[in-house]
């Protein structure tokens, strides 16, 4: 691009020292590169360059950023459109003029080398085109791509490597020139591609997607690319709140399960306490009437039947409660043949010591289509939510239902007690138990409360493959 397009481009250091001229410079200004790089600018021009030109580039020293203008100059006959930018104690110069002689006619190699560029040029964004000559390390910044994104007040004007190195984030520049060095020493790859932050003009920075075609010398040596850097600041942003959102998600998830562990620990506790009391309070007595029994039969003969019958009934007193407390602690698996046996014999041990009616209703329950597992976890649902009832509603009557769809379980647990506030009972323990047992299968659980006009317990399981 930079030998089709009439760009001149030197570079002076502070003391004026010429240490660059190409090609475009000597044509335009008809100075060879020989009779100027190493002696001083203003020397070689001395009375002719205009007034305009020497103030803009002692400005620009001062600056960071690219500076454009354009002056005539009159013993060139010609207006110049000139862009300077300062980087490292140098000073960078592309410019150009409308009225330079231009080849009627491209000859065939420079037509091939146009044809070529255009060629790769359709092939990637149009965003902001540019062309890097590896060799001279210099970049072309082409139709005023960089300047409509990024700010930079440049069009179709050369600017050394450096200042875009100056730009790329100090976070992503050790990998950007470090795998771009890898692949051209490699020597094998065509395409370059690869996503960074750019500083813009005004100090911020933007992400973007570099890609471009590596072009090989007749010696297999890249000696150019054609490419064009894409803004993907939208794009970033949206996939940098996606995973914030998803972590703050992860949080969330980790926070539900250790309440539900927190609920099931508490549970255990509790459990254990109650058969603690139960033990020492209840049974420790009754054992402790019996052996006093027992006892007493051994010296006193006229009473000796009548105290074995006492301590032989509060003996099948404590078996018989050891019994339940062994129920509510384990339903192995093995045992569970029948999901609504098993509540039938849970049911019947309820009602046979507490004074609380309670009817079971079934509806198209298919035995075969249910794990184990989920077996499990329903009866434990109503062996928690009747705990519950027995605990808290003081109900007289209470009603479970229990109904196989198409897709899912649905258990309902109805009680005419006390009810209480939605919002309360969700915090409790034992319900933070039943949500988890629910949410183990992916299922919901649901409540309907008013206080003193009963509770209701709405617990939807889907159906899982045996």
């Amino acid at each position: 691009m930079t030998e089709i397009i009439p760009i001149g481009f030197f570079v002076v250091n502070q003391k004026w020292i010429v240490k660059h001229w190409n090609k475009a410079a000597e044509s335009l200004l008809a100075v060879k590169a020989k009779d100027i790089v190493g002696r001083n600018l203003w020397e070689t021009f001395a009375g002719i360059i205009p007034l305009q030109f020497y103030r803009v580039y002692h400005k620009a020293f001062l600056q960071d950023v690219p500076v454009h203008f354009v002056e005539y100059w009159d013993e060139m006959g010609a207006w110049f459109d000139v862009v300077t930018y300062y980087f490292e104690d140098n000073l960078s110069v592309s410019f150009k003029h409308s009225n330079h002689p231009v080849d009627q006619e491209l000859p065939e190699e420079r037509l091939k080398t146009l044809n070529e560029l255009y060629r790769y040029v359709t092939e990637v964004t149009n965003d902001c085109l540019w062309e890097w000559d590896l060799g001279l390390k210099e970049l072309f910044w082409i139709d005023g791509g960089h300047k409509r994104v990024f700010g930079y007040p440049i069009a179709n004007a050369i600017i050394p490597q450096h200042f875009w190195e100056n730009r790329l984030h100090p976070d992503d520049r050790p990998r950007i020139l470090k795998r771009l060095s890898e692949i051209i020493a490699a020597g094998t790859a065509t395409v370059w591609q690869d996503e960074y932050r750019f500083r813009k003009a005004d100090g911020q920075y933007a992400y973007v997607q570099d890609r471009a075609h590596i072009i090989y010398d007749k010696d297999g040596m890249a000696s150019r690319m054609i490419g064009a850097t894409c803004d993907i600041t939208a794009r970033k942003t949206a996939e940098i709140q996606l995973v914030d959102s998803e972590r703050n998600l992860g949080r969330e998830r980790l926070n539900k399960q250790k309440e539900v562990t927190d609920a099931v620990l508490n549970a255990q506790e509790r459990e254990r306490g109650d058969i603690g009391k139960e033990l020492h309070d209840n049974l420790n007595q009754i054992l402790g009437a019996a052996k006093m029994y027992i006892e007493l039969a051994k010296t006193d003969e006229e009473n000796r039947e009548m105290c074995l019958n006492k301590s032989s009934g509060y003996l099948m007193t404590v078996i018989e409660a050891i019994r339940k407390i062994s129920k509510v602690l384990t339903f192995p698996e093995k045992q569970i043949m029948g999901l609504s046996e098993s509540i039938n014999i849970l049911l019947d041990d309820l009602i046979a010591v507490q004074p609380l009616k309670i009817e079971f209703f079934e509806n198209g329950i298919d035995e075969k289509q249910l794990s184990e597992k989920i077996r499990l976890d329903i009866l434990r649902i109503v062996q928690e939510q009747l705990n519950n009832i027995l605990k808290h509603a003081k109900a007289s009557f209470a009603m479970i239902n229990l109904t196989q769809q198409p897709s899912q379980i649905v258990l309902r647990i109805v009680d005419d007690g006390g009810g209480c506030e939605v919002l309360q009972n969700n915090e409790g323990v034992g319900m933070m138990n039943i949500k988890s047992r629910a949410e183990s299968h992916h299922g919901k659980v649901t409540v309907a409360s008013i206080p003193g006009k009963g509770f209701e317990l709405k617990v939807e399981l889907p159906l899982e493959k045996v």
